[in-house]
């Protein structure tokens, strides 16, 4: 039996303009053309890194079951048949997930050929009839790519009390300066962490954020952000030459830019000592009652 080559997605900092640095290699260090091509391409139109990353490794889990040189002989009984294939594995993938990988396949196959995944003896598309997004002109005819049926997802809220109760669990004006933005801005885990000296503009109270494909938007400033900001960089912040705004602030790491796993560790050792397991930067973000309350009332 012919044993599968072994692929693997390496990162590479290349210094050549128009080369993504994510690349897919088997075991003797020879790249897939075919999916290199497409993640160049992708990256000259300018995705983010984290963009190219999740495409790379949805192709490589792709390539790791097809195990061919191209795509020539793919068709929609093979969709299928992938599909079945993830299906069956051991964690099972969410539906999410699978659905992500079938679009980048299909962008892949287009990329390549100019055209849709051809049709099989097991149709699978659908065609259904839409009008314009303004509600004028006659219905169009769409087609419909085959996709898994992905559950809604609900944000269950924190209460009132229980973000009460986890603020009260901060000591440092950086955690509070921290949490005060993912709670009255909606700022993701790793926009917090991103941010930098040059995006806090306390005189004018806005706050420059770099959020998903790199995108910038300016925030306010709440009256209890800039408090704790201010009394974090006055008091608490160590000299260092890093640009990030957030430092660690002891250890052998003190003066170096936060990490994404250490905001994780903040967040585990406060949620156990609040007694308020629940309490995550998603659930947090989207505590919109706990955003209005501070703009009326002026406090947390």
């Amino acid at each position: 039996m012919k044993r599968k080559p072994r692929l693997r997605l390496v990162f590479r900092d290349c210094s050549r303009a128009g080369q993504c640095a994510y690349r897919l290699l088997d075991n003797k260090d020879r790249e897939l053309k075919w999916v290199n091509e497409f993640l160049d391409y992708q990256h000259l139109r300018g995705l983010s890194p984290r963009s190219l990353r999740a495409y790379g490794f949805d192709l490589l889990h792709f390539a790791r079951w097809w195990t061919r040189t191209d795509l020539a002989r793919f068709n929609e009984a093979r969709v299928l048949d992938y599909v079945r294939y993830q299906l069956e594995q051991e964690p099972k993938p969410t539906a999410q997930t699978i659905n992500h990988r079938l679009t980048v396949l299909h962008c892949l196959y287009r990329f390549r050929y100019q055209r849709d995944i051809p049709s099989s003896a097991r149709y699978i598309k659908h065609t259904y009839r839409t009008r314009s997004p303004l509600g004028y002109g006659r219905p169009g005819r769409a087609v419909a790519q085959f996709r898994v049926k992905q559950p809604r997802r609900v944000v269950v809220p924190l209460s009132s009390a229980q973000v009460a109760k986890f603020w009260r669990s901060f000591r440092t004006f950086r955690d509070l300066g921290l949490i005060a933005l993912m709670l009255l801005d909606g700022l993701r885990s790793r926009e917090v962490i991103e941010l930098q000296l040059e995006d806090l503009h306390v005189s004018q109270t806005q706050l420059r954020v770099r959020g998903k494909g790199n995108k910038e938007r300016l925030l306010p400033l709440p009256e209890d952000a800039i408090t704790a900001l201010q009394n974090y960089l006055r008091l608490e912040r160590p000299l260092t030459d890093t640009p990030h705004l957030f430092v660690c602030l002891k250890g052998p790491s003190r003066g170096q830019a936060m990490t994404l796993a250490g905001l994780r560790s903040l967040f585990r050792h406060h949620r156990k000592s609040s007694h308020v397991p629940q309490a995550n930067p998603h659930r947090l973000r989207h505590y919109l009652p706990f955003r209005i309350m501070s703009c009326d009332s002026g406090e947390p």
